[in-house]
C-alpha cells in the first residue's frame, strides 16, 4: 500500500525505468508538466512526466507506452491541461500512444488510475499523474514542493495506491488492453508480456505489505454501446458491510450513496453490529460542490446518526494543526472490513462510482488454512494501521495496541486523539434553503444514464433536414472563442466572481442603473458565452426583481442568449462543433435538425444538454433559428416561472417569514415534485414502451 503521493510517485518512475515492452496508463486526468519527484529525480532522464516518457520510449525500441485519459467535456479545460493530444500524442515518439476514453454514456466518466508495466507490476488506487497531488505524509504547512505545474502552492492532499505483481498485474494488464480497444484504441495493441521476473521491476526500497496471497479486481462499468453493465465494486461492499463483526472503516472523498448508507443504518441498528468510521474530507471541493454533494453527504449523516442507536458511527475528519486549511483533503478510496478484507481503488462512496463511472478496485481477504488466515489479518491490521496512525501522528505499535485491547477503532480514536494533529468528529451543515433547493441523488449523483438522443427519438417524430457543409473560418472562430474563454477564467476572477451571493450583489448594482433592461440582457449574453448555468442565473433575477418581473426579464435574456450561441454555432459549423465537443454532441445536433421545434422544447423542459452548449449546437444544425426561439421559449417558460417563483419566495421567507410567502413556497415545492414524478413516470413508460 503506498500511502500518499510521493512514494507513489518515486515507485512510478522506477518501474517505468525498468520497462521494456508495455505501458498501460488509464486515468481521469493526467497532465504532461506534473513531476514525479519535484525534489528532482537525478536519474539521467528529464523530470517533466511528457518528456520522461518520451525519452524512456526513444531509446527503447521494443518499448510501446499507451495512455487512456477521460475525454472530459469542454468545460473541464480551463482546470485541466490545454491540448492534451498535441502534448502526449502529436509531438511524442510514434510508439507513445495518448487516446480520450469516450466511450461512456452521457454524464458518466473514465475514472479507472490504473498503470501497468511490463505486465509484470501494476497499481491501482485514487491518484492520477496529474497536478496538485503530490505530498508525504507529514503534510506540513510550509511544504515548498507542494506546489502545482504553475509554481502555485496547493493545500495537503492525501491519497492511498496498491502495488501489486504476479497474476494479478498480468490481469490487470488485460483489463487495461480491453479498454483501451473499447475506446476505439489500436487492435495492433501487444499480448501479455512474458519477460523478465517481478522482482525486476518491483522497487528496492519497496517492502511488501503483503505476500503470497489472491487480489481480488473489482470494477464498475456502466452499460453502453453493447456492453453490459458491471456493479462488482457495489456488490463487494454490501457483502462486506453484512459480514461485518467488528468494524467497518472506510477512507473516501464522498459519501452520497443512498444505498451504502441504507445498508450501514440497518447493521448500526442491531444490538450486536459493528462500529462504522468514515473518514472524509471536512468540505467539499468549492461552493458548487459543497452546495451539491456536501448537501447529499450532510442527509445521510443524518440518516445515520438517527440509526445509530448504539453510538457506534462516526464522520471524522483529520485535523491538521495551524494551518490554512484545517482539515486535511483526504482523496483515498479504502474500505477495511474486520481486518478480514481490504480494498483499495478509484470507486468513491457515491451513486456514480457504484454503478455509472469506469471504477477499479483492488481487495484481499484474510483466506486459507488457519496460518494463512493469521498471518493476512495481521498484514491487513497494519495497513488499516498505518492510516490511522498518519491521522494519529501517534506510533503504528501504540495505534495496533489500543486496537487490539478493546476490538474497537473508536476506543482507540478516541483514546489517541490528544494531539493537536488528530481525528475529528464533524457534522455537515446542511443549510434548511439548500436541503429544499438541491435534488435527491438522481441529478448530482446519479445510478443510471438518460440518453439524450433516445430521448429525443421516444417523444418527437421523425423528418429529416440536410447538414450544413463545412466551414473551416467557423473552425478558426470557435477556436479564437473557446481559447478566450479559457484565458478569461485561468488570468481573470472569474471563478470568484460566479457564485450566487456575488451574482446577486452585482444584478442589486444593476437594478439601480437608468438602463437596467439593457444591462440585463448584455449580464445573459456574456454569462451564457462565459457557460454559467442559466438556472443560476434565473433564480439571481427572480430574487432581485421578484417573481413576475424577474421571469420577463430571465425569459427575455435567456432568448437573446440563446440567439447569440445560436449564432457562434452557425458562423463556426458542424465540424468545428463536433471537433471541439466531441462525437455525441454531432449525434445530438443531428437529431435537433431532424425534429424541429418539438425537440427543443424537450431539452429544453428537461435540461438533457448545458444551455450554452445546446445554444451552439443548435447553431450548427440546420434547425432554423425561428423554430430554435419558439421551442426555446416554449420549453423554458415552466421552468422560469417555477423557478423566479420559488427563489423570490425563498428569500422572502428567510428575511421575513410570513404565512402567505411560506404558503406559495410550499405550493411551488409542490408543483416542483409534482413535475419531477410526473417526469420520471413519463420516462418510465416510454421505456416500458420501447422495451422488447
Amino acid at each position: 500500500m503506498l500511502v500518499d503521493a510521493d512514494c507513489y510517485f518515486r515507485a512510478i518512475r522506477s518501474a517505468i525505468l525498468a520497462a521494456h515492452h508495455n505501458i498501460f496508463i488509464l486515468s481521469w486526468d493526467i497532465d504532461s508538466r506534473m513531476r514525479l519527484i519535484p525534489s528532482g529525480a537525478h536519474d539521467g532522464y528529464p523530470e517533466e512526466l511528457g518528456d520522461f516518457l518520451h525519452a524512456v520510449v526513444s531509446e527503447r525500441p521494443g518499448l510501446h507506452v499507451h495512455v487512456l485519459n477521460w475525454d472530459f467535456a469542454m468545460l473541464y479545460a480551463i482546470e485541466r491541461e490545454w491540448l492534451p493530444n498535441y502534448k502526449l500524442g502529436w509531438r511524442t515518439h510514434k510508439r507513445l500512444a495518448f487516446r480520450m476514453d469516450g466511450m461512456h454514456p452521457v454524464g458518466a466518466c473514465h475514472h479507472q488510475k490504473i498503470i501497468v508495466v511490463d505486465d509484470a507490476l501494476a497499481f491501482v488506487g485514487g491518484l492520477d499523474l496529474t497536478r496538485s497531488r503530490w505530498d508525504t505524509p507529514a503534510h506540513r504547512k510550509q511544504e515548498p514542493l507542494r506546489r502545482d505545474t504553475d509554481g502555485k502552492a496547493y493545500a495537503p492532499f492525501h491519497d492511498v495506491q496498491a502495488a501489486v505483481d504476479g497474476a494479478a498485474a498480468r490481469a490487470l494488464g488485460v483489463l487495461c488492453r480491453q479498454r483501451w480497444l473499447r475506446a476505439g484504441g489500436s487492435k495492433t495493441v501487444s499480448a501479455i508480456s512474458y519477460g523478465k521476473p517481478a522482482s525486476d521491476y518491483w522497487p528496492h526500497w519497496l517492502e511488501p505489505d503483503l505476500v503470497d496471497v489472491e487480489v481480488g479486481i473489482s470494477r464498475t462499468e456502466p452499460a453502453y454501446a453493447g456492453y453490459e453493465g458491471v456493479e462488482e465494486i457495489r456488490q463487494l461492499y454490501l457483502d462486506a458491510i453484512a459480514a461485518a463483526q467488528n468494524y467497518l472503516f472506510f477512507e473516501n472523498q464522498y459519501f452520497t450513496s443512498g444505498l451504502i448508507a441504507e445498508t450501514l443504518a440497518a447493521r448500526l441498528s442491531e444490538d450486536a453490529g459493528p462500529e462504522v468510521v468514515v473518514i472524509s474530507p471536512l468540505t467539499q471541493s468549492g461552493w458548487l460542490e459543497d452546495s451539491t454533494m456536501g448537501v447529499l453527504r450532510a442527509r445521510l449523516q443524518r440518516r445515520l446518526m438517527l440509526a445509530d442507536c448504539h453510538d457506534r458511527y462516526r464522520l471524522l475528519c483529520p485535523l491538521l494543526p495551524q494551518q490554512d486549511h484545517d482539515c486535511l483533503n483526504v482523496h483515498s478510496k479504502v474500505f477495511v472490513m474486520d481486518d478480514r478484507l481490504i480494498s483499495v481503488g478509484s470507486a468513491n462512496l457515491s451513486n456514480r462510482s457504484l454503478a455509472f463511472d469506469t471504477e477499479c478496485n483492488l481487495s484481499v481477504e484474510a483466506a486459507g488454512n488457519a496460518l494463512q488466515r493469521a498471518r493476512c489479518a495481521d498484514g491487513i491490521g497494519r495497513l488499516r494501521g498505518r492510516l490511522l496512525a498518519e491521522h494519529l501522528d501517534q506510533p503504528l505499535a501504540q495505534v495496533m495496541d489500543l486496537t487490539r485491547e478493546r476490538q474497537s477503532l473508536l476506543h482507540c480514536i478516541a483514546t489517541l486523539s490528544c494531539r493537536e494533529r488528530r481525528l475529528q468528529s464533524f457534522e455537515p451543515q446542511l443549510a434548511p434553503e439548500l436541503d429544499v433547493l438541491v435534488p435527491q441523488q438522481a441529478l448530482f449523483d446519479p445510478e443510471r444514464p438518460i440518453d439524450p438522443e433516445l430521448f429525443i427519438a421516444q417523444f418527437v417524430p421523425h423528418d429529416a433536414r440536410e447538414p450544413v457543409p463545412r466551414r473551416l473560418v467557423g473552425l478558426a472562430l470557435l477556436a479564437v472563442l473557446l481559447v478566450g474563454l479559457a484565458l478569461a477564467w485561468r488570468f481573470l476572477p472569474l471563478g470568484e466572481m460566479l457564485n450566487p451571493i456575488a451574482l446577486v450583489g452585482l444584478a442589486e448594482e444593476l437594478e439601480a442603473l437608468p438602463l437596467t433592461p439593457v444591462f440585463i440582457m448584455l449580464a445573459y449574453v456574456i454569462g451564457g458565452l462565459l457557460m454559467v448555468p442559466v438556472t443560476l442565473l434565473i433564480a439571481v433575477t427572480g430574487i432581485v426583481f421578484g417573481a413576475m418581473p424577474g421571469a420577463f426579464y430571465a425569459m427575455a435574456g435567456s432568448l437573446l442568449s440563446a440567439a447569440a450561441g445560436y449564432g457562434v454555432g452557425a458562423w463556426a459549423g458542424r465540424d468545428a462543433v463536433r471537433l471541439w465537443m466531441g462525437g455525441r454532441i454531432n449525434r445530438l445536433s443531428r437529431r435537433l435538425a431532424k425534429r424541429g421545434i418539438l425537440a427543443i422544447t424537450i431539452v429544453r423542459i428537461f435540461p438533457l444538454a448545458p444551455f450554452s452548449i445546446l445554444n451552439i449546437v443548435a447553431g450548427a444544425s440546420t434547425i432554423r433559428l425561428r423554430d430554435f426561439l419558439i421551442g426555446t421559449a416554449l420549453g423554458l417558460t415552466p421552468g422560469i416561472l417555477l423557478t423566479t417563483t420559488f427563489a423570490h419566495n425563498l428569500m422572502k421567507a428567510i428575511r421575513s417569514p410570513r404565512a402567505d410567502t411560506l404558503a406559495i413556497l410550499v405550493i411551488v415545492v409542490l408543483l416542483i415534485i409534482g413535475f419531477a414524478l410526473f417526469s420520471q413516470r413519463l420516462l418510465n413508460h416510454r421505456n416500458d414502451d420501447a422495451a422488447p
